[in-house]
């Protein structure tokens, strides 16, 4: 038998067992795929997964020895090897001769979890990132982040079991939302529970963090080349400001062209340059602003509002790295207002959009062409106190941007702010 890779795929150091030791498997593999397996030779009666510090060692209990034993001579003289989901599984003898599925770990419930982030760019995912998606069900205590064999790791602390348990139950095996991490690729969580009760934090940090105690001293490490705190003394790291915002649009039942987003904008200075992009499966925009305080208004002003009233069209606003955008041609998809008379891609009116988009469950995809053209934008501005529609809708059209919508964090000419939940524990 030629084998398929360097590591062997039988070992007989142990005695023949009713019990088989698997190795090789699919982290996220099942005990439904695991009886899958042994069925062909006998009747199993146990099993137990995600063994081992990388979850992908398992065990297979049969009634009877001979089974374990049919097991492990055909696959010894096949030419094909036990696999699970494509992977190699590598079989063995245990040397146990039953499975005791004593708790681990893991298994009990405690106030502290472990999260291994999982995706190409896990190790980009800053702590503040996760402090939002697991402080929206409770407040969270300490963070702490590593790399292990496993992966890019955390230790999230509750004030006790239940909260950690509502976490846990919610966010398991979900990704993180795409507007938290817009720059970087799908992260998804898996979580177990930690021996750990109170977790050790000497330094507010990028790697650690003491909500409790804001006036932890800083490490310097958060310190940036510039000599200035990238951590603030309330603990939280401060996102370096620019004057271009990245607007990521969620819930988008309606349709969002430029010259919504230029009206919504413009409202806390001159827009020069916008740039529309899909992302992620969403929509995404940068808005360019002369000057970085007026992208600083603009964010805190419109983080977590809604275009449109009824929870439509939501905006989540970070700062992008950007700092000049480059817009060659004025179209439905880019504008640079500084130059008017740049050339544009197509000869429809601009706020005609071209791709249809489906507005979720429920919700009616839209062609541009059914849309008439909306108010100028620079003739009237976006006045929060007078409520105006964009588009002439159909379906009975979309709430107005108007009081109650985005503008309802203007209300008076003061911002007002609302609670952003990225989970929802059902």
């Amino acid at each position: 038998m030629s084998s398929v890779s360097s590591q062997p795929q039988f070992r007989y150091t142990q005695p023949p067992s009713k019990v088989l030791h698997l190795r090789n498997l699919p982290w996220e593999c099942t005990e439904e795929e695991l009886v899958e397996l042994g069925k062909p030779f006998g009747k199993v009666v146990n099993t137990k997964c995600n063994v081992g510090a990388n979850r992908n060692q398992a065990f297979i209990e049969f009634a009877e020895l001979n089974q374990a034993i049919a097991m492990i001579s055909y696959y010894a003289s096949s030419s094909e090897p036990a696999q699970v989901r494509g992977k190699t599984v590598y079989l063995q003898y245990s040397n146990r001769q039953e499975i005791v599925n004593n708790k681990t770990t893991a298994d009990v419930a405690g106030n502290v979890l472990l999260v291994t982030i999982e995706g190409n760019d896990a190790r980009l995912v800053s702590i503040d990132v996760l402090h939002l998606v697991f402080s929206a069900f409770g407040f969270v205590h300490k963070i702490t982040t590593f790399e292990k064999t496993a992966g890019f790791q955390a230790l999230v602390q509750f004030s006790d079991s239940e909260t950690a348990t509502a976490a846990k139950d919610a966010l398991d095996g979900r990704s993180i939302p795409s507007y938290l991490i817009p720059e970087l690729g799908p992260c998804s969580l898996r979580i177990t529970y930690s021996a750990h009760t109170d977790l050790s934090v000497k330094f507010q940090s990028h790697r650690s963090r003491d909500y409790t105690n804001p006036m932890l001293p800083v490490a310097p490490s958060a310190i940036d080349a510039s000599g200035q705190f990238s951590v603030g003394v309330d603990g939280k790291k401060m996102e370096p400001e620019s004057n271009v915002l990245l607007a990521s649009i969620e819930n988008m039942q309606y349709a969002v062209t430029l010259d919504v987003l230029q009206t919504v904008f413009s409202s806390f200075g001159p827009v020069l340059k916008i740039a529309m992009f899909d992302k992620n499966g969403g929509l995404q925009a940068l808005i360019q602003y002369p000057d970085v305080q007026t992208a600083v208004v603009a964010k805190e002003a419109l983080e977590g509002h809604c275009i449109y009233d009824g929870g439509y069209c939501k905006l989540h606003i970070s700062y992008s790295r950007h700092t000049d955008l480059s817009i060659k041609v004025n179209n439905d998809r880019s504008r640079d207002y500084t130059i008017p008379n740049t050339p544009a891609l197509n000869s429809q009116p601009s706020v005609l959009g071209q791709q249809p988009y489906a507005g979720g469950p429920g919700g009616p995809a839209y062609n541009g062409a059914q849309y008439a053209p909306g108010p100028d934008p620079h003739a009237t501005g976006w006045n929060p106190a007078m409520p105006q529609q964009m588009h002439n809708y159909p379906y009975g059209g979309p709430p107005p941007m108007g009081p109650g919508a985005v503008p309802s964090h203007l209300q008076n000419g003061q911002p007002h702010s609302s609670p952003m939940r990225p989970y929802h524990h059902q």
